[in-house]
This record gives structure tokens, C-alpha cells and sequence, in this order.
């Protein structure tokens, strides 16, 4: 059985945790787009970790955890999530690197500083991680690809001094920054082989002989519906395609394999970076959702920046399940309403005293207020609690009300940060 694990909304949602207490039971956890530009928390027995490419069953000895080739590796920030798990006493995991995958160089997050820098107020808010130009060299042909690390030295350094020429023009005329040389970009690229080497496997062949055995297969996204390149708040999303359709081409596996697609829903919104957010809330309101709501921990797991907070909006919700196709949903983050007398929920738009249910194109989101219904709040920790018929009226209430609004069975319930608090119906 193939499952993927994806955000209905701007990312943040809690999928890390949903992944790991789901590994356990698969045979293969597959991260298969984004880079380490945002990250998963999970909480277990070893701690708490922040994953930025691992694959969030890494801390199963059983699991096979492959970065597929739609990933934007990043050799170093690889190098360092390894050295914490070490750190922290995790067994050693099995993890695979997709030679198909493509490498984030230094000169990436340079340029995407550079460009920051440059555009100002205008900026785009970037975690400044290199996805940006990464992707653009990966749809440009002008990437490196794991498979050219072992070509003959002559054409790489061929391919390498192509490349330089382009951006040292950029660097020196329009950052007016540093040049880069050949030499330092070969010798960095030889690194990066050296320390991935021991990783590197034909990934597509290896996933293809899994299905084809009926092993149990997770594939992991990262951000959400509404951060993707395509159907997300355009531009300030993220540079690759964050939606389950995708997985199948950041893996190889055929697409008529993913069975059972899972969104992954907060009980509340929240996000980092730039962007529409109809449902945003300020002040006293957005910083007790952040700090007094459950302790809740709201800042980014990348950047540690405060997230922008908002009330669950079921509009964007229920176009985010669409766009993921998801099959039920995973409702995170329940126990943080639990301080709460009455909860606000974003069931429409208005523009111009004109009502919307849909979610609209970001141009029109931009003038876009929340139409909010009100619901009563059940006043008590929730955390502990392990069947759904035990949950407060008032919470299931709320469960209930969102899941008729979206269209689609939350079948699964998160009511705390560990493994442990979770609830199936």
C-alpha cells in the first residue's frame, strides 16, 4: 500500500508527527520534493527533532527512508541533521539518496540572499535556503545532478564553467558581489561526492521493486496546498509542486499506486512568510493562539521566525483538500483551543459586500475579509484522552462542523505533541 501524508494549508500543520507515528508500521518513508527550506518537529523517546530532508521514519531501524529525486538536497544541512541524530543517541537509520536527486550549492543561497537584499521591501520573505535558484537551475537544465558527480573530470568541468560564466555576470553586475571560479565549485562538488557516496542508489528502481513486492510505502510532503508553485497564493509560494500529485513524480512511483492520501488539517491556522491570509488575526488575539494556546510552540521550524496566526479557515481548507485529492483528513493541534470561550471559524469571503465559499485567485484574496461563525469552546485540556466519544461535546462539536464544511472524513485526531496523542475514529 502506497500512503502520502500532505498539508491542506500553508504548511505547518503537524505532518512530521503524523509521519512518524504512521512509520512505524511501513516499510519505506519517501521525502520526494522541497529542500531544507521548512521543517518537520517530532517528538518520540529520543526527544524532540526538527527534520529538514531526512524522512521522518529515520528513527526506525526497520525503515528504509529514501530523499527522491524531487528533493533539493543540500549535502551540508544533510551532514548536520545525521551528526544531531548521532548526537542524540538514535540508531543508525538506513537512508537513501535518488541519483536523480539534484544538489543545492553554495552559490544558491547566495543568489537567493542576493536577490532578498535586492528586492527589499519587496522580498518574497525566503528562508533564504537556496530553493529558489535551485529550482530555477534544476527547470533551466543547468543543475547537477548526483549521476554527473561521477562523470570524467573534463565534463564537469565543462558543464561547471558554463555555468560560471552566467552567474559571475549576474554577481559582479547586478549584486555587485564576488565572483565565483571553477576550481572552488569542482572542489566543493568532489566533497559533496565523498560524503554522499555510501547513500547514493537508483532510487526509481529500488521504489519500483517495492510496489511490485507489496511493501507499505509513506511519502512525505512538505508546506502545504497553499504554498504550491501552481495552486498556492502565487507568488509568494514555494518553488516546487507541495501537493500529492506530485510524489509520484518526485519518486517514480506510478501515480494509480497512491491508495490513500491523507491532508493533514490544523485545528487553527498558522504561517510563515509572505502571502494571502484571509483568516489572520493580530495583537493580544494572535499572540495568545501563539504562546498561551496549549504551548503550542507557533514559531518556524526553519527559521524560528513567529508564525502568522490565524482562525481555522475552511474555505482554504476545503479547496487545499481538493487540490491533494485527499482521501480523509488528520486534525492536528485540537488541545491548543482548549483556553478558548467561543471559536471563530472562517466559513466564507467577502469582497465588496459580495459572499464567496471558494477559494479565490490570490489577486482577488488580496481584498478578500473572513465571514466568521461561532463556536462555542469546551474549556479544558484535552490532552490524555484516547477515544473520540470521551472528547468534549463542544470539541467534537467543532470536529464535526468542519469536517461537513470540507467535505471530507477526519478520521484521525491529534490532541497533543507526542506519539501518543492521537485518536482514531
Amino acid at each position: 500500500m502506497v500512503r502520502a501524508i500532505v498539508g491542506a494549508n500553508w504548511g505547518d500543520e503537524g505532518k512530521g508527527k503524523l509521519t512518524d507515528v504512521f512509520a512505524e508500521s511501513f516499510d519505506i518513508v519517501v521525502r520526494f520534493q522541497g529542500g531544507s527550506n521548512a521543517g518537520h518537529t517530532i517528538i518520540n523517546d529520543y526527544g524532540e527533532f526538527a527534520l529538514h530532508q531526512l524522512p521522518s521514519g529515520v528513527f526506525y531501524p526497520h525503515v528504509a527512508n529514501v530523499i527522491g529525486n524531487g528533493v533539493a538536497l543540500s549535502v551540508e544541512n544533510f551532514v548536520e541533521e545525521i551528526r544531531v541524530l548521532e548526537e542524540r543517541k538514535v540508531p543508525k537509520p538506513n537512508i537513501v539518496i535518488s541519483d536523480r536527486a539534484q544538489i543545492v550549492m553554495p552559490y544558491h543561497k547566495l543568489f537567493d540572499e542576493y536577490e532578498e537584499e535586492r528586492l527589499s521591501n519587496r522580498k518574497f520573505g525566503s528562508t533564504k535556503s537556496g530553493i529558489a535558484p535551485f529550482y530555477s537551475d534544476k527547470y533551466a537544465k543547468i543543475g547537477f545532478q548526483i549521476t554527473e558527480l561521477y562523470e570524467e573530470k573534463s565534463v564537469l568541468l565543462e558543464k561547471i564553467s558554463q555555468n560560471i560564466a552566467a552567474k559571475n555576470v549576474i554577481l559582479k553586475y547586478l549584486y555587485k558581489k564576488p565572483e565565483i571560479s571553477i576550481d572552488e565549485i569542482y572542489k566543493k562538488l568532489m566533497e559533496y561526492k565523498l560524503i554522499i557516496t555510501p547513500y547514493v542508489a537508483d532510487t526509481f528502481d529500488f521504489l519500483y521493486q517495492a510496489v511490485k513486492n507489496n511493501k507499505n510505502i509513506l511519502l512525505e510532503g512538505q508546506l502545504g496546498a497553499l504554498k504550491d508553485l501552481d495552486f498556492g497564493i502565487y507568488p509568494m509560494v514555494t518553488s516546487s509542486n507541495t501537493i500529492a500529485g506530485y510524489a509520484s513524480v518526485g519518486t517514480g512511483i506510478p501515480p494509480y499506486e497512491i491508495k490513500d492520501i491523507i491532508a493533514v488539517v490544523k485545528a487553527y491556522s498558522s504561517a510563515v512568510g509572505s502571502g494571502e491570509f484571509v483568516s489572520e488575526i493580530f495583537g493580544n488575539k494572535a499572540e495568545d493562539l501563539r504562546e498561551k494556546g496549549g504551548n503550542s510552540g507557533e514559531y518556524g521550524t526553519t527559521t524560528n521566525r513567529p508564525r502568522r496566526m490565524g482562525w481555522l479557515d475552511l474555505v482554504a481548507t476545503k479547496y487545499g483538500c481538493r487540490v491533494q485529492s485527499a482521501t480523509q483528513v488528520a486534525f492536528t493541534a485540537l488541545d491548543v483551543l482548549g483556553y478558548l470561550d467561543e471559536i471563530p471559524v472562517c466559513v466564507g469571503y467577502e469582497i465588496d459586500g459580495q459572499k464567496f465559499d471558494t477559494f479565490l485567485p490570490t489577486a482577488q484574496l488580496k481584498n478578500a475579509a473572513p465571514v466568521l461563525q461561532i463556536l462555542p469552546g469546551w474549556k479544558c485540556d484535552i490532552r490524555g484522552i484516547r477515544s473520540y466519544d470521551e472528547l468534549p461535546a463542544n470539541c467534537r462539536n467543532y470536529i464535526e462542523f468542519t469536517e461537513r464544511q470540507i467535505g471530507v472524513p477526519i478520521n484521525i485526531i491529534s490532541n497533543g505533541p507526542s506519539r501518543d496523542d492521537i485518536i482514531y475514529r
